[in-house]
C-alpha cells in the first residue's frame, strides 16, 4: 500500500472521468459523488499500480480481501442516505476506501476488521491521510454492541443470511445495508428498521463480494 501521499492534476482529471463514469452508470447523489471526486482512491494502492486505482474495478489489497469497485462503493453509499453526524457501522473496514468516503459525507464512522495485518495497516494510512476513524478489530458480524444503537450500518462482505444481532444494533428509523447470497452472487439488501420489532426488506441488484466470516456469517 502507497504511504507517499502525492495527489495532482493528473490523479483529480482521473477521479473526475470516475465521478463521470458513475454517473452514466445510474450513480444520482450528488453528495456521494462529491465524496468519490474527494478521496485519492490511488493512496490505497501500491504505487507500482497507481495507474489501476481510477478504473471501475475491485483490486486485491493482500489476505484475500480486494478493495471494493468505485460503483459497489458508491451504490452502497447511496442507498444509506447519509446525513452528516450519523453515526455509522461498517462491518469490515478492508482498505478504508469506504470508510473514507463516509466520512467525507459527514458520517462519525465505527469501523470493524477481522483481518489483523489488514487492520493494523488501516489504522495507520487513514489518519495519515487525515481521516480518523473509530477503528475495532474483531468479529464484524457480531456488530460493535457497547456503542450501538447506530443511524445506518454497511456490511462490506456477503452474508448468508442478515444476521439478527445487527438488526438489534439499528436505531428506529436506521438503514442496514447488506449483501445477502451465496459465495458465488449476492443481492443488494436494504433493511429499514421501522419500530422495536418491525423491519422493512428491500432486495435489490446482484454483486459479488468476499464472503463474511464470523460467528453470525459463513
Amino acid at each position: 500500500m502507497a504511504y507517499k501521499f502525492v495527489d495532482n492534476y493528473r490523479e483529480r482529471g482521473a477521479r473526475k472521468k470516475l465521478v463521470e463514469h458513475l454517473r452514466s452508470r445510474g450513480i444520482a447523489d450528488n453528495k456521494v459523488l462529491d465524496a468519490i471526486a474527494k478521496v485519492p482512491r490511488h493512496f490505497f494502492f501500491d504505487e507500482t499500480f497507481w495507474n489501476q486505482a481510477y478504473k471501475d474495478i475491485a483490486f486485491p489489497i493482500g489476505d484475500g480481501q480486494t478493495i471494493s469497485q468505485p460503483y459497489t462503493v458508491a451504490y452502497q453509499t447511496e442507498l444509506l442516505h447519509i446525513k452528516k453526524g450519523d453515526k455509522v457501522l461498517e462491518i469490515g473496514t478492508g482498505s478504508g476506501y469506504q470508510t473514507c468516503i463516509l466520512m467525507e459525507l459527514g458520517a462519525n464512522v465505527f469501523t470493524i476488521e477481522r483481518q489483523e495485518s489488514i487492520y493494523r495497516h488501516t489504522i495507520k494510512v487513514l489518519p495519515g491521510m487525515g481521516y480518523h476513524a473509530n477503528f475495532f478489530f474483531g468479529d464484524g458480524s457480531m456488530g460493535i454492541a457497547e456503542h450501538a444503537p447506530y443511524n445506518k450500518i454497511i456490511v462490506t462482505a456477503g452474508a448468508p443470511f442478515v444476521p439478527e444481532i445487527l438488526l438489534k444494533q439499528l436505531k428506529i428509523g436506521g438503514i442496514l445495508v447488506i449483501p445477502v447470497g451465496d459465495e458465488h452472487a449476492q443481492k443488494m439488501v436494504t433493511v429499514i428498521r421501522v419500530s422495536e420489532t418491525d423491519f422493512e426488506k428491500i432486495e435489490l441488484d446482484t454483486f459479488r463480494f468476499v464472503p463474511l466470516v464470523g460467528d453470525q456469517a459463513w
